[in-house]
């Protein structure tokens, strides 16, 4: 009998995959075209303390192999989200992840209390709506001339440990592929007290209108993500979890079930799955399909056979 099942801080995944943060909302819509309970989790969209309307201009690009977003983190606002999206989340039978975002350390730390205290109060009533915090320290850190958070290790330990101190839910920690040392910050992470790390975040690229003769992103740069970036994510995976003892979660253009096997050999607990929604609406669907189809083919029990097996 097959089994993808994993845990993470003490979170039953009943599979590895999960939807990433930006590219399935709260899973409302995508519920009208399969059951989103057969997911692994899934990853909500990035919230800040504010609502934010997001970048103006053109938000997404197609590219050879992939795509590029300049969203802007638009988002409804933590407060919105604790009252109409979590009751919905209430309903559903996979792990919620709450993804944080935030412009400054005292961001960080208020939505996480947020989140903290209406989930506190949502179990106290015996319903559960949040599992786990994703910390998206990819985020430019406006009182610092806007470098994000996670470029420099000392910057993110500092939002680390203070989000750290608020929450007692699993926290997960987004790592930007722009890390200075990678490997370092991952274990930083590991010793501020997170449960995982999750890598990699999309990667600033570029597109110039050669007829307008300028960038199609009105902010210049967008982040890259699809098939184009799998071979630098994989590897970035396979140092990280070669470097920590946390559960390290994969993501990078994954789009087929040999593709979640080459990051779960690479040593990732459980994957991300984002652009492959884009071109697919029922991808999270088809990838669980595709991975026990591989594990019967190849003869593999359970994904802990071969989990860093490279």
């Amino acid at each position: 009998m097959i089994d993808t099942s994993c845990v993470i801080a003490g979170v039953h995944f009943k599979n590895p995959v999960i939807m990433a943060s930006g590219t399935f909302g709260f899973g409302r819509e995508y519920g009208k075209l399969y059951p989103v309970d057969i997911l692994g989790g899934i990853s909500g969209k990035g919230l800040t303390i504010q609502p934010k309307e997001g970048n103006s201009g053109i938000r997404v690009y197609e590219t050879a192999s992939g795509m590029m977003n300049s969203v802007g983190l638009e988002n409804p606002g933590i407060q919105s989200f604790l009252d109409q999206e979590c009751p919905f989340w209430e309903t559903l039978n996979t792990v919620r992840i709450a993804n944080l975002g935030g412009g400054c350390i005292e961001d960080y730390v208020e939505g996480a209390r947020l989140i903290q205290k209406n989930e506190d109060e949502r179990r106290k009533r015996g319903r559960s709506a949040v599992d786990m915090i994703e910390l998206n320290i990819s985020c430019p850190n406006v009182k610092e001339g806007g470098m994000a958070f996670g470029i420099q290790t000392q910057e993110a330990q500092k939002v680390v440990r203070a989000v750290r101190d608020v929450v007692t839910l699993p926290l997960i920690v987004k790592l930007s592929p722009g890390a200075e040392r990678l490997t370092e910050m991952a274990y930083m992470c590991e010793s501020e007290g997170a449960d995982a790390v999750s890598l990699i975040n999309t990667i600033s690229a570029m597109k110039i209108d050669v007829r307008q003769r300028k960038s199609v992103f009105r902010h210049g740069y967008a982040g890259l993500s699809g098939p184009a970036i799998k071979p630098i994510a994989l590897r970035m995976v396979h140092q990280v979890a070669k470097a920590v003892t946390i559960p390290v979660i994969g993501i990078g253009g994954i789009s087929s079930g040999e593709d979640i096997m080459e990051f779960i050999m690479a040593g990732a607990a459980t994957v991300q799955v984002g652009t492959a929604g884009f071109a697919d609406l029922r991808a999270g669907e088809r990838l669980i399909e595709e991975l026990n189809r591989f594990m019967l083919d190849e003869k593999i029990n359970h994904l802990d056979e071969v989990r860093g097996i490279v």
